[in-house]
């Protein structure tokens, strides 16, 4: 596979912030992929960047626990510009993994439920796929007559999935239970004081709807101020219009139990390795090959740490909203504190891919 004009090799010297990183905080991200690949390697994104070119890098990762991170990305990579097609610059947004109260047991308090996956759903694709289903739908509803487009998220919310005990745990507020679909992860605080956690299962397959989407349409928040604190605030205040705006997302997220091994890492997301705070990036992974490390510059975004935020990152999640070359999500950490950052992050950025030293030759200089 060739590699894609959109890379343009550049020198380390011209990463801004590249030399002033603390490195070792994405080798140690970067490590953890390198074991996963062992079992199950990733796939080869659209773009070209071979999953086979980073086998030397995964190797010595392996073989090294610590050492001059520093030297080991500039000894296996290359840096390349990514030259996005429709916009002068990346965009960057952020993700956290929320922390939220939750009973194993239905309660008067407790009352939202997060829904394992059902038994009639069923995977989609052009192999299956009923002549005239939307071929956006990648999870569709096995019923008698055949395969049918899935309950959506108000039929789900009025009762379309009861009694088939999918419960996994319940929660207080229908804001917070959105807003972990939004994530696709949770950690829950159980009335009994034990700590769980959930992670994407599955879900309906309707396009995602965001409701600061809906609301700058509306007119009730000006787009520009859009985050998740203004949303939030806005439900708190139209409590009664709540349904009213997350019914547009028709899209419905089901969760699984995950273990809390490492309580500073993330959840296991889509490249089945613990996310890192600060330091895993989700990517658009038609495009991208999971396991690529990304520096980026958004030198605008200073919500992290109060600095101009330039750090190399490692891809290793994705999501329905990311589309494009330079286009990433940050996981800013678990809990309250971190939902403040990822909240707020929209920012222009700038990406460059480090590329193994293999394929560079390929790429535009």
């Amino acid at each position: 596979m060739a590699l894609s004009p959109v890379f343009q090799i550049v020198s380390f010297d011209e990463v801004p912030g590249w030399s002033r990183d603390h490195h070792a905080a994405a080798y140690a991200a970067f490590r953890r992929s390198a074991f996963h690949v062992l079992s199950k390697p990733y796939r080869t994104g659209a773009l070209g960047v071979e999953f086979s070119a980073f086998a030397d890098a995964y190797a010595d990762a392996r073989a090294c626990e610590g050492g001059d991170a520093k030297a080991f990305f500039q000894r296996h990579f290359v840096p390349a510009r990514i030259i996005p097609d429709d916009r002068p610059s990346g965009f960057v947004t952020g993700f956290y993994e929320p922390e939220v109260e939750a009973s194993p047991v239905r309660t008067d308090r407790f009352s939202v439920p997060l829904l394992a996956r059902p038994a009639d759903l069923v995977d989609v694709d052009d192999a299956n796929r009923p002549a005239g289903m939307d071929p956006y739908l990648a999870f569709a509803r096995q019923a008698p007559q055949g395969l049918v487009e899935y309950f959506d998220r108000r039929a789900i919310e009025q009762g379309a999935l009861a009694g088939q005990g999918l419960e996994i745990a319940w929660l207080a507020d229908p804001v917070d239970a959105f807003f972990v679909h939004v994530q696709g992860a949770a950690r829950l605080l159980m009335t009994d004081g034990s700590l769980r956690r959930v992670t994407y299962a599955a879900k309906t397959g309707q396009r995602f709807t965001g409701p600061g989407g809906v609301l700058a349409e509306l007119g009730e928040i000006p787009l520009e101020k859009v985050t998740m604190q203004s949303i939030r605030a806005w439900f708190k205040a139209n409590a009664h219009r709540v349904n009213e705006i997350l019914w547009r997302n028709r899209s419905y997220i089901f969760f699984r139990e995950a273990a809390v091994e490492e309580a500073e890492l993330g959840p296991i997301a889509a490249a089945k390795v613990p996310l890192t705070p600060g330091r895993s990036i989700a990517v658009d992974r038609l495009l991208h090959t999971f396991g690529t490390p990304f520096f980026i510059d958004a030198p605008t975004l200073t919500a992290f740490d109060g600095a101009p935020f330039r750090r190399l990152m490692i891809a290793q999640d994705t999501g329905s909203a990311i589309t494009g070359p330079a286009r990433g999500d940050l996981f800013a950490g678990s809990g309250f504190a971190a939902g403040e950052i990822a909240g707020v992050v929209r920012n222009a950025a700038d990406f460059f891919a480090l590329l193994p030293r293999g394929l560079a030759s390929g790429a535009v200089s």
